[in-house]
Order: C-alpha cells, then sequence, then structure tokens
C-alpha cells in the first residue's frame, strides 16, 4: 500500500487533505503540523509521496522541500506542494527546488486526487 505524509499546519485543512485522498483510493496517511514534525516522521516510515504547505511554523516548506531533496535518503520520493501562496514566481521556485506539483488554495478535490495518482498509480 502506497503511504502520503501530509505536512500542514491548519488542522482543517489537513482534515480535507486526508478526506481527498481516502475518496482517491486505498493509501496508508502520517500527517505532520510543522516541518520540524515531518522531519522527525521521515525516517520513521517509507513515503511514497509528501504533500506539503509552504506557510508553516518553524520550518516552513520551502525549507522542507529544501532538506528532502537533499538528503539522499528522501530525494526520491515526489513532493506537492499545496499553498496560498499564488503568485507565478512562489510556483517557479517550489517546482525549481524539486516539487513535482504546486497546487494553490483553495482546490478543488479532483484535481488533487488526479495528480495524487499521475505520482501513485490508480
Amino acid at each position: 500500500m502506497k503511504s502520503i505524509l501530509i505536512v500542514e499546519d491548519s488542522s482543517t485543512t489537513r482534515s480535507l487533505i486526508r478526506a481527498v485522498i481516502e475518496d482517491a483510493g486505498d493509501f496508508e496517511m502520517a500527517e505532520a503540523a510543522t516541518g520540524f514534525e515531518a522531519l522527525k516522521q521521515l525516517p520513521a516510515g517509507k513515503f511514497d509521496l509528501i504533500i506539503t504547505d509552504i506557510n508553516m511554523p518553524d520550518i516552513n516548506g520551502l525549507e522542507f522541500l529544501n532538506f528532502v531533496k537533499t538528503n539522499p535518503l528522501y530525494s526520491k520520493i515526489p513532493v506537492m506542494i499545496i499553498s496560498t501562496e499564488k503568485s507565478d514566481e512562489d510556483m517557479k521556485r517550489g517546482l525549481a527546488m524539486g516539487a513535482s506539483y504546486y497546487i494553490t488554495k483553495p482546490f478543488k478535490a479532483k484535481e488533487l486526487q488526479d495528480m495524487i495518482k499521475q505520482v501513485l498509480g490508480p
């Protein structure tokens, strides 16, 4: 079974993302409310996808993405950014840093599900 780590400081948004993923298929999910919490979870699980916000306390999503993509243990894990940051510059920066996808909030459930299926398969 494929495993997804959801990194989002808003418990409401985390719950929404979880519900959308549950409707997309059978996935194991772990959650982190901060980038630092996510860093602590990386060694504990083998994740097939990471979904992260950018604006979070302590370590923001771009700092977390940079850690994941520059660490040989995790660099092959696809990372999807879901953020309120909507500028072309923010999107280009996230993708240039190694994110596979960049979705802006509010997002459509089908858009997120389609991207997860593209990354992880049906």
